[in-house]
């Protein structure tokens, strides 16, 4: 039976995790708001430790491990936030963490990863690989895996994030959160709706990637194959667990091209002089394709992180 949190679980997260996380400003720009012709308030986790929404929900998972499953160390895979979250996580703990992880994971999160301590074993960029590789490491070392979305503990503490942010602005109609494996959005969707039942709760996803909106909109499971999008933290597939909790709590899931991602992390960049990554850019880019349909709401979007690889960036040739 697949166990799911409630509200009061992502309530008791945010008190245990409370004291080692960063409680990240809520931003606005009346330049973004003119183009939206919405009220945007952005729930800034580029700004989290670790640079990404990530660390609340591995910090969760690390600080609620009995002393004997610490002490053999944690494991993940991950394409890079989620590593590099649960590897700060680790080494706050004092515990080992062993890393599965895409050979072809930006170069910056597989240095963060490395910086704060982690074993990593980089394995092909495909979802069989990187779960093969990680029974293997968990195998030769018994640690616990922490999944980066299909965990109770990891989904709680990823739900605080909205938490937060409908403390600081209670009045919203809408709330953004970019969708890969579903943690962030479920968490997100069960503290908004707990929160607020009239709130609208939407899904973004790239269209290159569009593993979830099909899934929910079919009302079947169905994998993500061979996707191709500059948001590289979106690339995995929804669980049995986030896709249950998706059904139930998301109002809509929709899609946004590469084009609208890129123009959506550049306009940020510009216009509130802050870094996010492209999955970031994801939950701004459906705000500003859909205007229309969110004209004059006051919106609330998680920017789940700004881990980029400045070497590398999407539109530095434009």
């Amino acid at each position: 039976m697949i166990t799911v949190p409630s509200f009061g679980d992502i309530q008791a997260a945010h008190q245990r995790i409370r004291s080692y996380i960063h409680r990240t400003p809520v931003l606005t720009s009346a330049g973004i708001n003119d183009i939206a012709g919405a009220e945007a308030c952005f729930k800034c986790e580029n700004f989290q430790k670790a640079g990404a929404f990530k660390y609340r929900g591995a910090t969760h998972a690390v600080v609620s491990l009995t002393d004997d499953a610490a002490g053999k160390g944690v494991a993940t895979h991950s394409s890079g936030n989620h590593a590099a979250a649960l590897a700060l996580a680790a080494k706050i703990r004092g515990i080992r963490c062993y890393v599965a992880m895409p050979s072809t994971a930006p170069r910056v999160k597989i240095e963060a990863v490395r910086h704060y301590g982690a074993e990593i074993t980089f394995c092909k960029p495909t979802l069989e690989s990187r779960e093969a590789t990680l029974q293997e490491i968990i195998r030769q070392t018994g640690a616990t895996v922490i999944h980066p979305f299909d965990n109770f503990n990891v989904i709680c503490g990823q739900g605080t994030a909205a938490l937060e942010l409908l403390e600081e602005v209670p009045s919203l109609d809408v709330v953004f959160a970019p969708v890969g494996g579903g943690g962030l959005l479920s968490g997100t969707a069960i503290a908004a709706k707990a929160i607020n039942p009239r709130i609208k709760v939407i899904g973004c996803e790239p269209l290159n990637a569009d593993d979830a909106c099909r899934s929910f909109y079919s009302g079947i499971l169905l994998p993500s194959v061979n996707p191709v999008t500059v948001a590289d933290g979106l690339l995995t597939s929804l669980s049995e667990r986030t896709f249950a909790i998706i059904r139930k709590n998301v109002d809509d899931i929709v899609t946004v091209s590469e084009e609208a991602i890129i123009a959506a992390m550049r306009l940020v960049w510009q216009r509130m002089k802050i870094i996010i990554e492209p999955s970031s850019a994801v939950a701004v880019a459906v705000l500003l394709q859909y205007n229309a349909r969110f004209s004059g709401k006051q919106a609330g979007i998680i920017l789940s992180g700004g881990n980029c690889d400045l070497s590398n960036l999407p539109f530095h040739d434009t």
